[in-house]
């Protein structure tokens, strides 16, 4: 195995003085807990506690960042999940050149290194070393928990969803971390969405008022076993204040299969700005992330299902098409709406002037394609100088690879420090405001922004 050391001022600036100052600020939040209030982590995980079964499932299989790529190099993608462990991973250590600059290479070095101890460049006699650190207890998912320092964890959760592992761990006197489920109802509020009007007999929804009661009892029953936010996830986000008397013609419709494309599109976007109403009314935060075309090869999505590394970025909007819906709540006492966008052109453009003016509206940080080192500091430089650091959401992981979630937040406070470090050395900043918005940025930010 070749040896690997990481730099311990890895991710600061390149300028000296400036690096040390970058030090100074990291050395204030490095040890301060995690708050991922938004992710896709299993919560069964952590209450059965049971040893990973293998590297290549927990490291490569499991993370479509990594098989992404490794399918864009020619590998199918049947040898890639369900396959047998060993020669996934001997694929992985054969194309880990690929990964060189990506976020995803900086990750996994980083998880190597910061939880596995090895600081080594991936090889085949590696995955036997990291099958003899799995089978040990410091490994299993409550340890690791505990070791990452995860204040909050949120997990995203289907409307119709018991939530029973999170009232179980919630009744488990050995496990102190605080898990939360996130209601994601896009499945519920899209017309168009396969399954949806099996979805309605589920839900016991025959006519709109039904269908709204039951929205929000769903929503009640989330926020009952700890719930602090809705997430939407939607191609466009464009809202449409209908009255009642349309909405009822839609929805009747939409459950006989006779609304069109069009009829479905604007019942969807009706429903966006009824979610706000429902967040004003019962305080779930409301997170908006907009600008992905799923699936985009839909001979993956059929053999292998979704979120298999096919989600395109495409281009987006926000201010034209949310003014109906920040016209009615933009000024609503109470409402908070966290805004995400992988289009960066809208940034600057959009997203900071919103949060710069409207009381609710919150930048959501860079997630998915945009959570890499680059970009954040895109990200922070084009948002901070309209709308500032407090307007902002805090990190935010959006994983389903639970191994990485230190290792990403590490890579926020890093990029973090060296940012604020750049501001003090430039003057435009004292260092006493620095060192404040450092700690702020991982506790009182985050913490403000999803009403925890």
């Amino acid at each position: 195995m070749e040896h690997v050391s990481l730099d311990p001022d890895r991710l600061f600036p390149a300028e000296q003085r400036t690096r040390a100052v970058a030090r100074e600020l990291f050395a204030l939040v490095e040890g301060v807990p995690i708050i991922s209030p938004h992710g896709h982590v299993d919560p069964r995980i952590l209450l059965d506690d049971v040893p990973y079964s293998d590297p290549a499932t927990l490291l490569v299989s499991s993370d479509h960042y990594v098989t992404r790529l490794l399918h864009a190099d020619g590998v199918p993608l049947d040898k890639l999940l369900g396959a047998d462990p060993r020669d996934v991973w001997q694929l992985f250590c054969e194309r880990w050149h690929l990964f060189a600059g990506t976020a995803s290479g900086f990750w996994l070095r980083e998880t190597l290194a910061s939880v596995f101890g090895v600081d080594a460049t991936p090889t085949p006699e590696l995955y036997d070393v990291l099958a003899g650190k799995l089978a040990e207890p410091a490994f299993r998912p409550r340890a690791l928990f505990d070791s990452f320092g995860i204040g909050v964890l949120a997990t995203t959760d289907d409307p119709l969803d018991d939530l029973a592992p999170h009232v179980a761990l919630l009744d488990d006197a050995g496990f102190g971390g605080r898990v939360i489920p996130t209601f994601r109802p896009d499945a519920y509020l899209d017309p168009a969405a396969p399954g949806w009007q099996a979805r309605m007999q589920r839900l016991g929804a025959s006519t709109y008022d039904g269908y709204i009661e039951a929205i929000e009892g769903r929503r009640a029953y989330f926020i009952a076993r700890g719930a602090v936010s809705a997430d939407h996830g939607v191609a466009h986000a464009v809202t449409v204040d209908l009255d009642r008397g349309d909405a009822v013609a839609l929805f009747d419709r939409a459950m006989t299969g006779r609304a069109t494309p069009a009829e479905a599109a604007a019942f969807r976007a009706h429903m966006l700005v009824e979610s706000a109403r429902m967040s004003v009314d019962d305080g779930l935060v409301m997170t908006v992330h907009a600008g992905v075309l799923r699936n985009h090869h839909t001979a993956t999505r059929d053999a292998f299902g979704t979120d298999t590394g096919h989600d395109i970025p495409v281009a987006t909007s926000f201010t034209e098409n949310l003014r109906p819906l920040l016209q009615r709540f933009g000024t609503s006492e109470g409402f908070h709406l966290i805004l995400f966008a992988v289009d960066e052109s809208v940034w600057s453009r959009e997203l900071a002037p919103l949060a710069g003016f409207y009381p609710s509206v919150y930048v959501g940080a860079p997630w998915w394609f945009l959570d890499a080192p680059d970009a954040i500091l895109r990200f922070r430089a084009a948002t901070t100088e309209t709308a500032g650091f407090y307007r902002g959401s805090g990190f935010i992981d959006d994983t389903r690879a639970f191994m990485s979630i230190a290792a990403r937040h590490a890579t926020a406070r890093r990029l973090d420090s060296g940012y604020l470090a750049r501001l003090v050395v430039e003057g435009r900043l004292g260092m006493p405001e620095a060192e404040r918005i450092a700690v702020d940025l991982v506790g009182d930010i985050p913490r403000r922004a999803f009403k925890l």
